[in-house]
């Protein structure tokens, strides 16, 4: 009798203690890597394995808050499969949050540094972060509803949670249990110099891996589990030191110098401790999602013997799934019911509210978001960080925004290089100020053999219902043709041709919408022109001159999303102008046809053989569109219009250079192509982009152009008209490019229907782009 009381009891006791049996995950930092946390879940899940307290660091704090915030593996791993996730670790957004007139012209801008000036005057250099304004709103969108169900306590989430951040002034490792669960997944996320530190508890915090990345005495500790699952992703220790320097090393030095090393021992005997074989991944490269969750999951698939052996206790996927819509199903909508600034004067302050629109009572989350985007699209901000926080009264939440204004100077460096003579280097300064409008005051440089320029900005930003700025340009651009002969081989046809044109630009806009602008521009213009008349040229000779000084005025409507400023691959850049030009033309000879003009009247000691008053009107239509048919495989399309009446000039050389041009391939501002030139003309073509690599394109264009009445020369200099639409020309180009963090590298073969300018091969580094043209 006695013998099967003890049993009873024995029995009892181990059914007790199988059914109370708690476990505990503990997940690893390990920068991309840690993604493969999202299999283990996954694959623990699957086989009724019970999760009842995650700690994490990093990106396991990552996956550990989504999975505690109640969200399933399945979703975890849907969300980490979208393009979102890849902007967020990027630091890119999408446009369609914000305002395109808002944004600066499109300038050959490689690397962006900040200089503040301090109340002593000293210069103070901040080096470019990685863009975090895309992760902190899209973290905020993941686990402000868990944060507020929770009251702010992580033993109250789905799951109870602990992330670890560190505080470097003390050199402490700090285990985060309450407050936002956004914050708290920020802090432990915050590389060092990649990301901004933040304040948790008045304190700057940057990635837990710093002190702590494998947290399992910290679930020790806060959670005394029966049995502990540790998942190492961040092994980082060679088997072999390198003999010589690993280029991929280097450049994930950092990473490597914040992820200590995890101790498999810290689990306990009778844990399980899994590491996924991440040899052949990267820790900074985020796309290879499927395969590093198939790694986490493959090699909790191959522990699961132990696994089961070592936890009796099971939950069910229909108990787990019961559990988890319930606490879901109890966390409060996304409603807002006002919006807290702090950071900035109260005049600032205004500026910010008037950015956020509200159609009825409360806020919704496309009102935030798009508020928020308006917001950090204003170059105006050096740092907009945003916060949520939740009234139970009201049941109903606060968008807090964080704003420190930007009076700092920004300077940009860029430029290109290229085996023909069209380098050149690229400087811009900008100047923010922010007050009840928004100003901002710009200058940028460029200098070449081929290319000058010089450009004075201002522009006045106004928070009106219907946002608008005002803007003042003056553009001095310089191109000598003559300079565009091979480096290594003399061109044997140069062109002699050398053209300066200085305008004064004020404008006026609005937007249509979040990717469309309207722009009304009245610009006084002053165009010179020289030109050998045959287009040869002998020691001694004087150019032909012509000048131009007139006003032009502009409606312009422009839709611009494009991926890249340069080989884009998605989006649209639309344009639609209407431009009215009137001045007057003025022609000089040089003495190449010398003998040809007798009694020519004098202006200053200089012939004049001709000084017109010119006036016409010009439509353009133009429209550069991507669409992806596969993931591999891009078609796109340009089409172009132009409609004019602008009359010939004195001369044949003086028509083209006046004339409308059609820019088809890379280099073609580069180049004073004859064939493509016309006072209207349609014309269009078909891109192919082929995606061999991540950031490797093969790309084929083809393109016709077709003027209504090709110019024709006659006799020395004269100028007329051939039938129309009696002659079509053709460009094609073929090359490879490759998109690298300092500009594109492209490598290609170009063809061109022109007398002069057949074909020829383009190595170039950075963005052949240039201040637009006076008549453009």
């Amino acid at each position: 009798m006695l013998h099967k009381t003890l049993l009873i009891i024995i029995l009892t006791f181990y059914a007790f203690a199988s059914i109370a049996q708690k476990v505990g995950i503990v997940l690893s930092g390990g920068g991309a890597k840690g993604i493969a946390h999202i299999g283990i879940l996954k694959a623990l899940e699957e086989n009724d394995i019970p999760v009842d307290y995650i700690t994490g660091t990093s990106m396991g704090g990552i996956v550990g808050a989504m999975y505690a915030a109640g969200y399933s593996p399945e979703q975890i791993e849907k969300i980490a499969l979208s393009r979102d996730f890849q902007d967020w670790v990027g630091g890119r957004y999408q446009s369609d949050y914000s305002f395109f007139f808002q944004k600066k012209s499109i300038s050959p801008s490689i690397l962006t540094a900040k200089l503040s000036v301090d109340t002593n005057l000293r210069m103070n250099f901040r080096s470019n972060l990685v863009n975090d304004i895309p992760l902190n709103f899209a973290l905020l969108e993941l686990f402000s509803q868990a944060s507020a169900i929770a009251k702010d306590n992580f033993d109250n989430l789905f799951v109870p949670y602990r992330c670890m951040v560190s505080d470097v002034l003390s050199q402490t490792s700090i285990t985060v249990s309450k407050g936002s669960l956004a914050e708290a997944v920020r802090g432990t996320m915050t590389v060092p110099l990649i990301y901004r530190p933040i304040k948790l508890d008045d304190k700057y915090v940057f990635d837990g891996g710093l002190y702590n990345n494998f947290p399992a005495d910290v679930m020790k500790k806060s959670f005394k589990p029966d049995m502990i699952i540790g998942s190492n992703v961040s092994a980082k220790t060679y088997n072999e030191y390198p003999k010589n320097t690993d280029e991929r090393l280097m450049s994930r030095l950092m990473v490597f110098m914040f992820l200590s090393k995890s101790d498999s021992t810290l689990i306990g005997e009778n844990g399980v401790y899994i590491q996924p074989n991440l040899a052949d991944y990267s820790v900074t490269n985020f796309n290879p999602v499927a395969a590093l969750i198939k790694q986490g999951y493959d090699a909790t698939i191959a522990e699961m013997d132990l696994i089961k052996k070592r936890v009796s206790r099971r939950v069910s996927k229909t108990e787990i799934m019961h559990k988890r819509n319930n606490f879901n199903n109890k966390k409060p909508n996304l409603a807002f019911s006002g919006i807290t600034i702090s950071g900035v004067n109260e005049q600032q302050k205004r500026y910010i509210e008037r950015l956020f629109k509200r159609d009825g009572a409360t806020f919704n989350l496309e009102d935030i978001k798009r508020g928020y985007y308006k917001l950090v699209a204003d170059e105006t901000f050096e740092t907009i960080y945003p916060k949520i926080s939740y009234n139970p009264v009201t049941d109903t939440y606060n968008f807090e925004i964080i704003a420190r204004p930007e009076k700092s100077f920004k300077v940009d460096f860029g430029g290109n290089i290229s085996t023909r003579p069209i380098s050149n280097v690229f400087l811009g300064l900008q100047y923010n100020y922010l007050n009840r409008k928004s100003y901002t005051f710009g200058a940028n440089v460029y200098s070449g053999r081929f290319y000058e320029s010089l450009q004075l900005s201002g522009r006045i930003d106004y928070p009106s219902g219907l946002p608008l700025f005002l803007a003042m340009e003056m553009t001095y651009n310089h191109f000598d043709y003559y300079n565009t002969s091979s480096i290594f081989i003399e061109n044997p046809h140069p062109t002699y041709i050398e053209q300066a044109d200085r305008k004064i630009d004020l404008k006026i806009g609005f937007p249509l919408n979040r990717n469309t602008k309207i722009t009304l521009n009245t610009a006084f213009i002053n165009n010179s022109d020289k030109y050998s008349p045959d287009n040869t040229f002998s020691v001694g000779d004087e150019l032909d001159k012509t000048i131009f000084n007139a006003s032009r005025s502009t409606l312009a409507f422009e839709q611009y999303t494009f991926n890249r400023k340069q080989y884009p691959s998605k989006g649209r850049n639309f344009l639609w102008s209407l431009n009215y030009f009137a001045g007057r033309e003025s022609y000089t000879p040089g003495n190449i046809y010398n003998d040809s003009f007798t009694n020519i009247p004098m202006l200053a000691g200089k012939k004049i053989v001709d000084q017109q008053y010119r006036h016409w009107l010009n439509l353009k239509i133009s429209d550069e569109n991507y669409f992806p048919i596969t993931p591999r495989y891009t078609i796109g399309y340009l089409a172009e219009t132009v409609l004019s009446n602008q009359p010939l000039w004195s001369n044949y050389y003086s028509t083209l250079l006046t004339a409308p041009s059609f820019y088809p391939l890379q280099d073609s501002r580069s180049l004073f192509l004859e064939n493509f030139r016309a006072t209207s003309y349609l014309a269009g073509g078909i891109k192919n982009v082929y995606k061999l690599r991540r950031n490797l394109d093969l790309r084929l264009e083809g393109y016709a152009f077709l003027p209504h009445r090709k110019f024709e020369k006659i006799g020395l200099q004269g100028v007329d008209y051939m039938n129309t639409f009696t002659k079509w020309q053709y460009a094609a180009t073929a090359g490879m490019v490759y998109h690298t963090p300092v500009g594109p590298i492209s490598f290609s073969y170009n063809l061109y229907d022109d007398p002069v300018k057949r074909n020829g091969v383009l190595l170039h580094l950075g963005y052949l782009i240039y201040n637009k043209r006076s008549i453009e």
